[in-house]
This record gives structure tokens, sequence and C-alpha cells, in this order.
């Protein structure tokens, strides 16, 4: 089979389509026909290994120390077709149409994947394609955990920081299926978008920082981790919760501090893939409360690109790779 082989850690030209070996399901496993992969800021962040020093360490003795061995393809949720089942496979059988998260396993840059079926694996909603479910293991599961973490109630007034990408997106959606008065911070181009997705107040990040205009808010879901922590922690209200969508160490340990000394709360735990999680996303899409949003698509062969393609930082919502099949 096809697939995109991580050769080095590095830029996107470490990335090479290669034919390998297509994977046999275990007893416990399923076996995917993939047709739809994603592109994440965390699959560009993991193959360059521009990640918080903490886990480098870790990611090197599991992917491979000078170069990744034990990992080769890269690719955090995909959306296709069960080819087939392991002997022991009870949820599901060959022709089911899913979408899927890859976890540490990664491998969603290839023609086929196997993975356990205890895995977030769950049927592809009817309303939508496999492009758009694709998108929703990561986005979706990670939104849901940071308004979940953040308790947010109907009729708070949450703020979103980054919210034209693939989490906050999906964060707006469910805001607002909570009942929540949302403001989205972003770019002057992704405004539009955030409107039409039911966003109540927009802000252009570039032309008026949210820390300084006077209004608190209940929440604030910060995904990109870029303003400054003292003036958004200002910027709550007297018992706001502030999310870390990107932690790292010392804003984790002054978090911890303003939680021990004020009534704020700061929370900067990372999303845990279950099941219950990735199936209430699917009844939210199927209730049509949730859509997903699709800047640009490649196909297997343009992976590199679409890599470099975010690593520029201005995507709106999500970057779909497309597989084709020959038959």
């Amino acid at each position: 089979m096809k697939a995109i082989v991580w050769t080095a850690y590095g830029s996107p030209d470490v990335l090479r389509l290669q034919e390998v070996a297509k994977p046999t399901p275990k007893d416990n496993e399923v076996l995917i026909k993939i047709y739809a992969a994603t592109v994440t800021a965390g699959d560009c962040e993991v193959r360059a290994l521009k990640i918080p020093i903490l886990y480098r360490l870790p990611l090197r003795i599991y992917v491979g120390f000078a170069k990744p061995q034990r990992l080769t393809i890269l690719g955090q949720e995909l959306a296709g077709e069960i080819e087939a089942v392991g002997q022991a496979v009870t949820r599901f059988k060959p022709g089911d149409q899913v979408f899927a998260a890859t976890l540490l396993r990664f491998g969603a840059y290839a023609e086929y994947a196997c993975l356990p079926e205890t895995y977030p694996i769950v049927l592809k909603p009817a309303n939508m394609t496999y492009a758009e479910a694709a998108t929703i293991p990561t986005g979706g599961i990670n939104a849901l955990h940071f308004l979940r973490a953040a308790k947010v109630q109907a009729g708070e007034s949450i703020l979103i920081n980054g919210a034209g990408g693939s989490i906050g997106t999906y964060a707006l959606q469910i805001a607002k299926s909570m009942g929540a008065e949302v403001t989205c911070v972003d770019s002057t181009q992704k405004l539009a978008m955030l409107r039409s997705l039911g966003a109540d107040h927009v802000i252009d990040y570039t032309q008026a920082d949210f820390t300084t205009n006077g209004e608190t808010y209940d929440a604030i879901i910060d995904v990109v981790g870029k303003s400054s922590y003292s003036r958004s922690i200002r910027a709550l209200s007297q018992s706001g919760r502030y999310l870390l969508g990107n932690p790292t160490l010392p804003g984790t340990i002054r978090g911890r501090w303003t939680s021990m000394t004020t009534a704020k709360q700061v929370i900067s735990k990372v999303a845990n893939y279950k099941m219950e999680a990735v199936i209430f996303l699917k009844d939210l899409i199927e209730a049509g409360k949730l859509k997903a949003v699709i800047d640009k698509r490649y196909g297997l062969a343009q992976v590199a690109e679409a890599h470099r393609y975010v690593e520029m930082g201005h995507k709106a919502g999500n970057v779909v790779i497309t597989v084709e099949h020959n038959n």
C-alpha cells in the first residue's frame, strides 16, 4: 500500500510517499480502508520535534532516539471503511463506515491502518462525508474536553482565543449548543466564518487585545497560548476559569498558584479520548448542531505540502488529506 513515511525529525521534506506492507489485523483489531485523514498542528510539532522540552525525551524514546523507527507514519485521525476484522472483534463488521482517533499509534497517512476495536472508533454520521468526519476526533474531543473542564453553563460568557482552528471551530459550536454567549478571537480573514458558525462577538487580534478591553469572561479557552497570562487572568470574572490549551511548564506552575490563592481556576489537563466523548459529538452532528470546517484538501502524495501550509498558522478549521484507491 502507499503511505507517507516519516524518515527523520525535521522539516516537511522528511515526509516521503513510499510503498509499505499492508497491515493485517490482530484478533482484537479492525483493518480500515482510509478515505480521509487530516494534518493538525500536533502532527507538525511531533514531526519537527517542536514540542515542550519536558516531552521531547519521552517522544524520542517512544519513536526512536536518532530518527523515527518504531513509529514511521504520522496522522492522528481518519475516516474510512472497515475492510476486515479480527476474530475477537464484536463491535464492527466489514463495510462499516467509521471515523477514528489513532492515539499514539498515529498511522493515518496511509491507504490502510489497523486499530484495536477498543480505540475511539465510531460509525460515521450519515450527514457527513468521510472528509468531514475525519476532522472530528482531534478538534472535537479537545474542544469538548476544554468546555467540560471549564464546567460551562448556559448563559455564561465564554471567550475562545484562537477560535478559527480545528479545536476552536468545534469549541465555538459546542459552547453555543450549551447555551453560552461566545466571543471568538482570531485573525481578520476568519471572522466572517466564525460569525457564520454562531459567534456572538468576534475580536480581530491584529486590531485589538481582548485582555485590555475591560470585558470579563466566565471562562477563557486559550487554544493558542500566546496572550499575556497575567492580563488573561484579569479578564476573568471573579470565579472564572482559564483553560490552557497549549500549556507550558511555567504556565502550569503559575496556574496552580493562581488556583490556590484566588477564586479563579486555571486548568491545564489534557483530553482523555474516551468513546463517550466521540459518541456525544456524533449525536450533536446528527442533530445538526455541529459541522466541520474544511480549509484545504490535499492528496496523499501532497502531505508534505499540507504540513507546510499548516505550519504557516493561517488555516481556518481543518486541513484534510483525501486518499484515493485504485480498487
